[in-house]
């Protein structure tokens, strides 16, 4: 973590979240971090926690004014609150603010662990002050939510409003999420546990051992046994998988008129697993962490019928239909795209304007694009067309099917292929 601890002193069975908290230097006034608020998503998580529960969206801009205006004190970070004087323009005195988030248990923790512990990425990424969203979701279906829902967040301030959170609250809210941004680690000390204790827990399960036996053990062969050592390229998977399972011979002499299983979504998982393995072997791991996703990646690799039993069979049959829809067109960023929303800077919308103004006109279509923008999705109502701008700059083609927007097409690299998919429809 990027601030020093304090230097408090533990009480007798070390449980004293004070022991554990963190001060962070006042944020200097006039500061703007990026042109959201936040510049991370787990960043503007936070953000959207707080104002979902807002009472007062005017507490909301005061506390953002005096967020950039500087008017919140050195920020103090513990087990389950973070706190800072805060001061405004009516009292000589600033007011005493907090805003408390709940601690996660020990099975909730040991969860989490478990799933950062199973993947070296996810060990990088937060030592490289990241938090990946792939953990944050596979920590959710172990039952363990790290970002704040709705209502998490506990506003309390000695001012005499009554909105939830007032607006001193907003301010220290608003500047936690820039502490955030840059460091992981202090969502995660206010569930409880510090980077220091975090770090020794991961070491423990990577290594099997405590830190201490860590440091004795002997990892790996010498560097000349290495580097004599023959490379073995990795194995290319089979061509024709199905073939394995045809069990027609099986049953010739059985009783059975049909296989007791089914062969084609067989043959899907088989072709899948000899794929990964590969990947695997080279060292491109495919992520199986979201039993969601991951059901979505093999249902597209199916036929139609696979794909239609595979949906029935779910909580969300259409909701999982256009997923298969858009990971056929586009694969993981196609899925990102159908189901996450992101908001460009001033410059790439700025950009986006021009470019559909002359893809507009490439395209031959009359009259100007009256355009509703929201986020990185630019939907033209009178057409029912929406063009989606991915994370990785691509325009992602849906139409409206009912009250649902449904991917159309794959992405084009600029407004006027992603078009094209859509005008030969007029």
């Amino acid at each position: 973590m990027f601030a020093d601890e304090e230097d408090e002193e533990d009480t007798d069975d070390g449980a004293d979240p004070g022991s554990r908290a963190v001060s962070f230097p006042a944020f200097p006034p006039n500061k703007r971090y990026g042109r959201k608020f936040a510049d991370t998503w787990w960043g503007n998580a936070w953000i959207e926690a707080m104002q979902d529960t807002a009472l007062d969206l005017d507490q909301l801009k005061s506390g953002r004014r005096y967020a950039f205006a500087g008017q919140v004190g050195p920020i103090t970070v513990a087990p389950g609150r973070v706190s800072a004087p805060v001061h405004d323009g009516d009292h000589l005195h600033p007011h005493a603010t907090e805003v408390r988030f709940a601690e996660l248990s020990d099975a909730e923790w040991d969860r989490f662990l478990d799933k950062v512990a199973a993947r070296a990425g996810h060990i990088a990424a937060l030592l490289d002050r990241e938090m990946p969203q792939d953990l944050v979701a596979a920590a959710a279906d172990a039952g363990t939510r790290l970002l704040p829902g709705f209502g998490e967040l506990d506003p309390e301030c000695d001012c005499p409003g009554w909105d939830s959170p007032c607006k001193h609250a907003a301010a220290l809210a608003y500047q936690v999420s820039w502490l955030l941004d840059r460091d992981p680690f202090v969502l995660l000390l206010l569930r409880g546990r510090s980077e220091a204790e975090l770090t020794e827990e991961l070491l423990r399960r990577n290594t099997g051992r405590g830190p201490a036996e860590a440091d004795d053990a002997v990892v790996g062969v010498p560097a000349a046994q290495a580097w004599a050592a023959e490379v073995v390229a990795p194995p290319e998977p089979p061509a024709h998988v199905h073939r394995v399972l045809d069990l027609a011979p099986l049953l010739a002499d059985t009783d059975l008129a049909e296989p007791p299983v089914d062969t084609a979504a067989l043959a899907v998982l088989a072709a899948d697993t000899a794929e990964r393995a590969a990947a695997l072997l080279a060292g491109t791991p495919v992520p199986t962490d979201d039993p969601w996703s991951d059901a979505i990646r093999l249902a597209a690799r199916g036929d139609e019928d696979l794909r239609a039993r595979a949906a029935a069979a779910g909580p969300r049959p259409a909701d999982f239909t256009r997923g298969v829809l858009a990971w056929s067109h586009a694969g993981a960023e196609g899925l990102a795209t159908l189901e996450d929303s992101w908001t460009p800077d001033r410059d790439a919308v700025a950009r986006a304007r021009a470019d559909l103004a002359e893809a507009w006109s490439a395209a031959g279509l009359d009259g100007d694009p009256e355009v509703k923008v929201w986020r990185n999705r630019w939907t033209v109502e009178d057409r029912g067309w929406q063009l989606r701008l991915s994370t990785t700059g691509r325009w992602h083609p849906y139409t409206r099917d009912g009250s649902a927007w449904t991917p159309a097409g794959p992405p084009g690299a600029t407004l006027t292929a992603t078009l094209a998919e859509l005008a030969p429809a007029e």
